[in-house]
C-alpha cells in the first residue's frame, strides 16, 4: 500500500482538481489524506444555502467532510490559516491570511504531518496556483518546501490543461454555432469567441509542460458527487453540475500534473499513474 497526500488552499479544491485521482487511488487500497490550508471564509456563497447566522467557513468544513467521505479520503487536517480571497484584494493581507503566512514556518506544519504518513507522492499546485489566486501560489511554496524537510519523494503540480480546455471551448462554441444555424438557416456572423480565461497566460499551464495525464473516467460519478458536496460553492444549478454526463467527463474526467524537476520529453507520452 502506498500513501498519497493532496495539499489544497480551500475546500472544494480537491475534489475538482483531484476528486478522481484520490477516489481511484483509495478504490486500489491506497492510503489517501487531504491537507487544506484555509477554510474558505471568503468563497461567494450561493443563495439561500446557509442558515441564518451560520458561518460560511463552519459549512465549508462540513461539506469538505462529506466530500472526502464520497473520495474515500482516510484522514483530513485543516492548517487554520484565513482565505487570502482573490488576489489584488484588500482581504490578501487581512490577519492569519495563507498569503501571508511564514512559507518556513508554514511548511514545518505541513511536513509534521508528512513525517507522520510518509507519503509516496505530494499533490500541490503549479508555480502561479493554475488561475493566479495567491492561497494556490502559497501552497505550491509551502508544499515545495515541506516536502523537501520531508524527503517525500514524488511531488506532483496539479494543473488544468490550457490547449485541452482551449479546445473543448471552441469545440462547445462552434457547436452552439452550427446549432443557431441548424434552426435559423443563417451561418453566425463571426468564429466562435474563446472566453479569456481559456488563453491568459495564468490560467493553468501548456500541454507542453504536463507530464501526467491520469484517466479518472471511471471515478467521474464520485467525483460529481462530491463536487455537489460543496453546494455552498457549486450549487445545484450551477455550470459544473448542468453538464451532461458527456460533457462533465470531456471537462473534468482526466487530471493533469506536472512532476517537480521530471520534465516530460519532447514528443514522449504522459504518464498515467501517479505512482510511476
Amino acid at each position: 500500500m502506498s500513501t498519497l497526500v493532496c495539499f489544497h488552499a480551500h475546500p472544494d479544491d480537491e475534489c475538482i482538481a483531484t476528486g478522481g485521482t484520490l477516489a481511484a487511488a483509495h478504490a486500489e487500497g491506497h492510503r489517501t489524506v487531504l491537507v487544506v490550508a484555509t477554510r474558505g471564509e471568503r468563497g461567494e456563497v450561493a443563495p439561500g444555502v446557509l442558515a441564518e447566522g451560520e458561518a460560511l467557513w463552519e459549512r465549508r468544513i462540513a461539506e469538505t467532510y462529506e466530500s472526502a467521505r464520497v473520495l474515500g479520503v482516510d484522514r483530513i487536517e485543516f492548517l487554520g490559516y484565513v482565505d487570502s480571497g482573490m488576489m489584488g484584494e484588500p482581504t490578501n493581507d487581512g490577519p492569519y491570511t495563507f498569503w501571508t503566512a511564514d512559507v518556513e514556518a508554514a511548511a514545518r506544519r505541513l511536513a509534521a504531518i508528512l513525517d507522520e504518513e510518509h507519503p509516496d507522492v505530494l499533490t500541490i499546485y503549479d508555480d502561479h496556483g493554475g488561475y493566479g489566486h495567491p492561497d494556490h501560489i502559497q501552497v505550491h511554496r509551502v508544499g515545495l518546501r515541506a516536502a523537501e524537510l520531508a524527503g517525500v519523494p514524488s511531488v506532483l503540480q496539479s494543473t488544468m490543461n490550457r490547449d485541452h480546455l482551449r479546445t473543448l471551448i471552441e469545440a462547445q462554441a462552434a457547436a452552439a454555432a452550427a446549432e443557431v444555424e441548424n434552426e435559423t438557416g443563417v451561418p453566425e456572423a463571426a468564429a466562435p469567441e474563446v472566453p479569456e480565461a481559456a488563453t491568459e497566460a495564468e490560467f493553468g499551464s501548456p500541454e507542453e509542460l504536463i507530464t501526467h495525464r491520469i484517466d479518472v473516467t471511471a471515478w467521474i460519478d464520485a467525483k460529481r458527487a462530491a463536487m455537489a458536496a460543496h453546494a455552498t460553492q457549486i450549487p445545484a444549478d450551477s455550470w459544473f453540475l448542468q453538464l451532461s454526463d458527456d460533457e462533465f467527463a470531456a471537462a473534468f474526467g482526466a487530471e493533469w500534473y506536472i512532476a517537480t524537476g521530471s520534465p516530460r520529453a519532447a514528443g514522449a507520452s504522459f504518464t498515467t499513474s501517479i505512482w510511476t
